[in-house]
């Protein structure tokens, strides 16, 4: 019934940006921390950054200064800015988010199916 879904990856030289989103949707009652995640080839996957339900932010020291994230409440969505992006960079990049749905009572924890963002000249 909930769904996360991202969009907004692809192919960027070194340098560039890329802005990813992920909406959120189904029967749900309320949001709590959303999240993204990155998985690169033959690596765990490790965290990006997190923003919780009133705009407390939390980042990786790798993406400090370089990432944006940020969320729309009225429109269950999730954001990340991508600025001045290395190669390191490239990885399937995941959404999640901790959300109570109209028919639970606890939070469940969700993830998106991934986008693939590749940083190369």
């Amino acid at each position: 019934q909930v769904q996360l879904v991202e969009s907004g990856g692809g192919l960027v030289q070194p340098g560039g940006s890329l802005k990813l989103s992920c909406a959120a949707s189904g029967s749900i009652f309320r949001i709590n921390t959303m999240g993204w995640y990155r998985q690169a080839p033959g690596q765990q996957r490790e965290l990006v950054a997190t923003v919780t339900s009133v705009g407390t932010t939390n980042y990786a020291d790798t993406v400090k200064g370089r990432f944006t994230i940020s969320r729309d409440n009225n429109r269950r969505a999730l954001y990340l800015q991508m600025n001045s992006l290395k190669p390191e960079d490239t990885a399937v990049y995941y959404c999640n988010a901790d959300i109570r749905s109209r028919s639970e009572w606890a939070y469940v924890n969700y993830w998106g199916q991934g986008t693939q963002v590749t940083v190369s000249s």
